[in-house]
C-alpha cells in the first residue's frame, strides 16, 4: 500500500485499520457481484474501478461473481456482454463464479435454519404479506403460520422444491422480529417457486433464492473478506450480518472469515439514466437501436460511441470514493475522452455541411499531394499526404458574404489560410434561382508566410471519399430526467440526439477499421462504428471539440429584491487583462492564485478574444503571460494550432522573462 496515507480513500483506511488489528493480507480478498439482467452502464464502473483497483492496490485476487438468483430476467448474453466490459476496461478476475454454484448448499443451510426454529413458509399472498408488513413507522403483525411445527415446514419446504406447488402459494420466511425498526428485517422472504429456466441450471430447481439471502452468503463462500456495495444497500447491513452470523454456526470450521460489507456512494451522473429497468425499456420502445446504441450510458454504448478504457478510468479516478451521494456532471466524463483523445488520436480533416469552393487561378489538370501532420501532440504519429486541386468542399458555416472585422474566416474580400496548404482570397460567389450560394470563387497565393487570422479545414472535391456521419448528442435534455415525480422520464427524451449527415472525407481515411478514432479538426473527435464496411464508411461522433452543453444551462435567478447593479460584469478577457497589468508584481504564491483564476475564466473566453493579444509589447511581459496561460486551456480543450499561436509561444520560449519563458515550454 502506499505509503501517503493522506491519499487513502475511506474503504482503504477500514482495510488498513483490519491490517493493523491482525487481519492477515494475504486474507485479503474482493469480489464485483453483478446482476446478469443486463448490460453494465457508467454507473457500474465505479464499483468495478473500487473493487478491480483495491484487488491490484493490494495484490488481492478479485472475484468476478454473477448473482444469478432471477432466471425471469436473466440471459447468457449479459454474462457474455459483463464479461466483455470489465475485460475491455482492463481489469482481470481471479475466479469467474455464480450464484446459481451455491443453490444446493444454500438450501441445506435453509433446512438448517427451519429446523434450528429461524425460518418458515408462509402460506399467504404476496399482498396479504405486504400489509402485514407495517409501514416505518407502524410495526408489523405476524404471519398465521408463523409458528408452524419444524416438521410440518421442512415437509413443505421439500414440497416446494419438488415443484408440487404452484408458484405464489408458498414462501420461505426468516423468522426475525415483525416489530424490528428496520422493515427489512421483518421476516425477509429467503425463497420462492418459480417455474422458469435458468440459463445455467436448466430445469434443476424450481425454487430461487432471493437476493438478500444469496448474496453474503456467496460473499462467506468464497471468503470474501470486504464486500463493498453501494448505498442503497446500507439498511441492508444488518440483514446481512444476521444471515451471515447464522451460516457461521453451521460452517465456521470450513470458513473461518466472515465477511465485512461496507458500502459507498454510487456514481450518478447528469442527463443521464442508471436504473437497468429504465434502459430495457429505451432498448425495447425503440428510442435506441439497442443496449450498445452509443447514445446509451452502457459500457458498450460509450464503446461503440469510442470511449477508450483509459478515459473512462481516469473519470472514476477523478470522481473518487465518497460517503455521501452526489450527482456528477457528464461534461466531466466528456473532459476525460477530450482529453485522452487530444493525445492519441490523429488530426484528418473531413466536411460534412459542403459548400463548393472553386480557385479560379489554380489550373484545372494540377494536383498536388501535401504534407499534413497527423497529430502535433504526438511526435511518433509522423505525418500523411493529402490532395489539392481546384475545386474543394469548405464548411458552410465557414463563409459569410459580409461579416464584421472580428469574423476571421471566408468572406468576400478576405482571406484565410487553409490548413496544410494555401492562402485563398473569397473574390465572388455564384447563387442559385432562390438566392442560396452554390459556389465561392477565389484565387490562391501561393506565399503562405503572410499571416491571416483564419485557418480552415477542407478537402479535394475529386479525392473526397463519402461516408454516413452519426453525430450524436446527449439523450436527453433534462439533468435528471427521472428525478420528476409527474412526469415520466421518456418525456425529456432529445428529439435531436442523432443526426445522420452525409460526410466528404480525405482519401487517407479510405481503409480505416472499425474502432479506429480521429479528430475530425474544427469538428470533434469521431470514430469508426461497428456498422462500417469496405463499402459504406459510418462514423460516430464520440464529442466534439469542446462542451456545447454549457452555454445552455440557465442562468440562477436574481434575487428580485435585490438591487440591481449599477454595472455588467465584465467579460472575462477584460479580467483576464487587468490580471496581466499586475501579474509580474505579484509573489510566487500570489501569482499561483492568480493563475488559477485564470484558467477558469479562460473556459469563457474564445480564440476571437484572445488572439488580438498575441500582439501586445514585449515591455507588457505580464499581459503575455496571462494570455500564454489561457491560450494553453484553450489548446487544452480542442483549439487547434495555427500560425499566429506557433509564432506567439515562439516569441515566448524565446523572451527575457523566466515566467513566460516557463509557462511556453509547457507546451
Amino acid at each position: 500500500m502506499s505509503e501517503e496515507k493522506k491519499s487513502l480513500n475511506f474503504i482503504e483506511h477500514i482495510i488498513e485499520e483490519d491490517l493493523a488489528n491482525g487481519l492477515p493480507k494475504e486474507k485479503l480478498r474482493f469480489r464485483f457481484p453483478p446482476e446478469p439482467n443486463g448490460y453494465l452502464h457508467i454507473g457500474h464502473t465505479k464499483a468495478i474501478g473500487i473493487s478491480f483497483g483495491l484487488g491490484e492496490t493490494y495484490n488481492a485476487p478479485v472475484n468476478l461473481r454473477f448473482d444469478d438468483t432471477n432466471p425471469a430476467k436473466e440471459e447468457q448474453e449479459y454474462v457474455d456482454a459483463i464479461k466483455k466490459d470489465i475485460s475491455w476496461l482492463g481489469y482481470q478476475w481471479e475466479n469467474e463464479l455464480y450464484s446459481s454454484d451455491y443453490f444446493q448448499k444454500l438450501y441445506e443451510w435453509a433446512v438448517q435454519m427451519i429446523k434450528d426454529g429461524k425460518a418458515y413458509v408462509d402460506s399467504q399472498s404476496s399482498e396479504v404479506m405486504a400489509e402485514q408488513k407495517g409501514t416505518p413507522t407502524q410495526v408489523g403483525t405476524n404471519s398465521p403460520y408463523r409458528n408452524r411445527s419444524v416438521e410440518e415446514n421442512l415437509e413443505l419446504f421439500e414440497g416446494m422444491k419438488a415443484g408440487k406447488f404452484p408458484a405464489g402459494t408458498h414462501l420461505l420466511r426468516a423468522k426475525i422480529d415483525m416489530e424490528d425498526p428496520n422493515m427489512l428485517m421483518r421476516d425477509p422472504i429467503m425463497y420462492r417457486i418459480m417455474f422458469a429456466k435458468h440459463h445455467r441450471t436448466g430445469d434443476d430447481w424450481c425454487i430461487y433464492p432471493m437476493y438478500d439471502w444469496t448474496h453474503g452468503e456467496s460473499d462467506y463462500i468464497e471468503q470474501v473478506s470486504h464486500s463493498l456495495c453501494s448505498l442503497e444497500f446500507k439498511p441492508h447491513r444488518e440483514l446481512y450480518n444476521w444471515f451471515r452470523d447464522h451460516v457461521y454456526d453451521y460452517a465456521k470450521d470450513k470458513l473461518p472469515m466472515p465477511p465485512k460489507q461496507r458500502e459507498f456512494a454510487r456514481l450518478n451522473l447528469s442527463y443521464t439514466i442508471m436504473s437497468k429497468r429504465k434502459l430495457l425499456r429505451l432498448v425495447e420502445e425503440g428510442i435506441v437501436s439497442g443496449w450498445d446504441d452509443p447514445r446509451m450510458p452502457t459500457i458498450s454504448g460509450l464503446r461503440r460511441r469510442g470511449y477508450t478504457p483509459n478515459s473512462i478510468r481516469k473519470f472514476i479516478e477523478k470522481v473518487g470514493v465518497a460517503k455521501r451521494e452526489n450527482v456528477i456532471d457528464v461534461s466531466l466524463l466528456e473532459f476525460c475522452i477530450r482529453e485522452d483523445l487530444n493525445k492519441t488520436a490523429n488530426r484528418v480533416m473531413a466536411v460534412l455541411d459542403p459548400i463548393k469552393v472553386v480557385i479560379t487561378n489554380y489550373p484545372e489538370d494540377k494536383e498536388e499531394w501535401l504534407e499534413a501532420e497527423n497529430n502535433q501532440e504526438d511526435e511518433a504519429a509522423g505525418y500523411r499526404k493529402v490532395p489539392f486541386s481546384r475545386e474543394i468542399y469548405i464548411e458552410k458555416d465557414d463563409f459569410k458574404e459580409e461579416a464584421g472585422s472580428k469574423y476571421f474566416r471566408l468572406k468576400l474580400g478576405g482571406e484565410v489560410r487553409l490548413k496544410n496548404a494555401y492562402i485563398i482570397k473569397a473574390n465572388s460567389v455564384v447563387k442559385d434561382a432562390n438566392g442560396n450560394i452554390t459556389e465561392i470563387h477565389c484565387t490562391y497565393d501561393e506565399d503562405t508566410s503572410k499571416k491571416v487570422k483564419g485557418t480552415l479545414h477542407w478537402v479535394s472535391i475529386k479525392h473526397a471519399i463519402t461516408a454516413e456521419v452519426r453525430e450524436y448528442d446527449r439523450l436527453f435534455m433534462h439533468e435528471s430526467p427521472d428525478s420528476q415525480k409527474d412526469k415520466d422520464f421518456m418525456a425529456f427524451i432529445n428529439p435531436k440526439s442523432l443526426t445522420i449527415k452525409t460526410g466528404y472525407l480525405e482519401p487517407s481515411l479510405a481503409e480505416v477499421e472499425v474502432g479506429e478514432r480521429f479528430q475530425f479538426q474544427r469538428l470533434g473527435y469521431f470514430n469508426v462504428d461497428d456498422d462500417s464496411t469496405a463499402e459504406k464508411l459510418v462514423f460516430n461522433k464520440t464529442v466534439g471539440l469542446r462542451d456545447s452543453w454549457a452555454k445552455q444551462k440557465p442562468k440562477p435567478q436574481n434575487n428580485q429584491n435585490k438591487p440591481k447593479p449599477q454595472q455588467q460584469k465584465r467579460s472575462a478577457i477584460s479580467v483576464i487583462q487587468q490580471f496581466g497589468k499586475k501579474y509580474t508584481k505579484l509573489s510566487d504564491e500570489k501569482q499561483q492564485t492568480v493563475k488559477a483564476e485564470i484558467q477558469e475564466l479562460a473556459k469563457e473566453v474564445s480564440y476571437d478574444d484572445l488572439e488580438p493579444l498575441f500582439g501586445t509589447a514585449v515591455k507588457k511581459a505580464g499581459t503575455r503571460i496571462v494570455t500564454l496561460i489561457a491560450l494553453k486551456v484553450l489548446l487544452k480543450n480542442g483549439l487547434e494550432k495555427n500560425d499566429a499561436i506557433n509564432e506567439f509561444i515562439d516569441k515566448a520560449k524565446a523572451d527575457k522573462n523566466d515566467v513566460l519563458v516557463a509557462e511556453a515550454a509547457e507546451i
